[in-house]
């Protein structure tokens, strides 16, 4: 029988605010800065959903290539600068956050830093503060479960009885190695890429949706008597 869903977790980037075009710009206008393009398609495939320090190591072992730390510095200030600009919160999470009845909170692979200036530039900061988890407070970011499991301890709630919202295939392995349930959200900006939905379904989350809106109906589900997914969102393990 599944336990009745206690707490859920939300990603940040992607699911909360649509900021993952917004980033992939600074990065890849940054790397080509240094003399490193990186091309685009490659570059949502392999850094999507993942912390800096995963980046980084990626860049290094598979590329061989160091990105300058002052470099690092100047783009971050950079993405924060276009973030007080540009950066919006997602269609919909303000109604739906209205609407959850149950604790929520924040895990994501960015910065402490880069969590809030998003959810303050949004607007979205006190629905969600202190509740604030970053990769940084864990041995391992996604794909890996820590910070999943991190935050649901922090929060008293244990893995059975979460919820997590992702974006990515990182998080989505990283829910699922968390012994959590996970529905993949594909209404930002950046899942209208060509492949985006079916990378996420092979993953096998519970379901896939695009609309925020559907959460809060959605996730009294019980996933070991789900028959029919809901209207507008599609159930990957069919």
């Amino acid at each position: 029988m599944s336990t009745k869903t206690r707490l859920v977790i939300f990603d940040c980037d992607g699911v909360l605010v649509d900021s993952e075009p917004l980033a992939m710009r600074v990065l890849l206008d940054g790397l080509t800065e240094v003399g490193y393009a990186v091309d685009e398609a490659m570059a949502y495939e392999r850094f999507l959903g993942r912390s800096l320090a995963a980046m980084q190591t990626i860049l290094r072992e598979e590329f061989g290539f160091e990105l300058p730390a002052d470099r690092l510095g100047q783009m971050r200030r950079r993405l924060f600068d276009l973030y007080r600009r540009e950066l919006r919160a997602m269609p919909g999470i303000v109604e739906t956050l209205d609407r959850v009845t149950i604790p929520y909170c924040v895990a994501s692979s960015s910065l402490p830093e880069r969590i809030r200036i998003s959810l303050d530039v949004t607007g979205l900061l006190p629905r969600f503060s202190p509740h604030l988890f970053s990769a940084t407070m864990v041995a391992k970011g996604k794909p890996a479960p820590d910070l999943f499991l991190h935050a649901a301890e922090r929060m008293g709630v244990p893995p059975d009885a979460c919820l997590v919202v992702e974006d990515s295939a990182p998080g989505i392995e990283a829910a699922l190695r968390a012994g959590m349930r996970v529905f993949g959200f594909l209404g930002g900006s950046h899942a209208r890429r060509p492949g985006y939905r079916n990378r996420l379904a092979a993953l096998r989350p519970d379901c896939l949706f695009d609309d925020l809106r559907q959460l809060p109906a959605m996730i009294g589900q019980d996933r070991a008597t789900e028959t029919v997914a809901p209207a507008g969102a599609v159930d990957s393990r069919r």
